[in-house]
Parts: C-alpha cells; sequence; structure tokens
C-alpha cells in the first residue's frame, strides 16, 4: 500500500536496530567481565530475549499492514541507524555504548514511527512502537542509574 509504504519503512528500519542490538547484546552477554559479571550476564540475556520477541512482532506487523519485513543481515546493516558492537568488551564502554543505541531507538520511535502511525489512524502499530518504547526507557533508566555507580 503506497499510503502506508514510510511506515513500512520505518518499522523495517526499527527491525534491522533489532536485529544488530541483539547481535551486540550477545556479544555483552558472552564478553562481560569484572565483579557485576553475573549480574550482567542475566540482564543482557533477559534483553536480548526481549529484542527477539520485538523482531518477531514488528516482522509480524509489517506483513499485516501488506508490507515486506527485510530479511538479510546485509539489509539489515544497511538499514540499520545503530552500529555493529565497537567496545572492547570494557563494562563501562559497553554500558555507555548500549544506552546510546537505546537512545537513538526511543527517539526515532518518538519523532519518526508513532507520528506516521498517528497519521495513519494504526492504532495497533501504535501499540507496538509505545510498548517497545516503554521497555526500552525502563532500560535506559537501569542503565542511566548504573553508570552513576
Amino acid at each position: 500500500m503506497v499510503e502506508n509504504q514510510q511506515l513500512v519503512n520505518f518499522l523495517n528500519q526499527l527491525l534491522s536496530n533489532q536485529f544488530v542490538l541483539y547481535v551486540k547484546l550477545h556479544r555483552y552477554h558472552w564478553f562481560i567481565q569484572g565483579s557485576y559479571f553475573l549480574t550482567l550476564h542475566q540482564q543482557f540475556e533477559h534483553m536480548y530475549l526481549k529484542v527477539a520477541h520485538n523482531i518477531d512482532e514488528i516482522a509480524e506487523r509489517i506483513l499485516m499492514i501488506d508490507g515486506k519485513p527485510l530479511a538479510t543481515m546485509v539489509k539489515y546493516l544497511k538499514e540499520s541507524t545503530i552500529e555493529e558492537a565497537t567496545a572492547d568488551d570494557e563494562e563501562q564502554e559497553i554500558m555507555q555504548q548500549l544506552l546510546q543505541d537505546l537512545l537513538q531507538i526511543i527517539m526515532e520511535i518518538k519523532t519518526q514511527g508513532l507520528p506516521k502511525a498517528v497519521e495513519l489512524n494504526d492504532s495497533p502499530t501504535e501499540d507496538l512502537l509505545i510498548g517497545i518504547q516503554g521497555a526500552f526507557e525502563k532500560y535506559t533508566w537501569m542503565l542511566r542509574a548504573y553508570l552513576k555507580q
């Protein structure tokens, strides 16, 4: 559908960001070290499981609104607005990068995705985006608290 192509494009960008984030969270889960290892190892697992759920929900929503979800790593990396992990697996750097990624995705949902869904009167997509935004805002709250230690 031509009228919702911008929304499909945004959802594919969000899908791409979720895939990149999913891989990053696995990396962080595997390589985290230090006195907070147990806590962070578990938290990263919790987060990547949430992101995996998001991936499926976003792709299915794209299909429901007559779009076609991206489905290759090459396309995810091309369309993502966040980058692959560059941290040297140092705890503070990992946490700062993760915070910035989440803030980027939240900002894009607020300024790009939600306005498009509202304009199209697409309440189910609004609901999906608000749910992801809310979960990521909780993660940013936790990360900010952690970074102030």
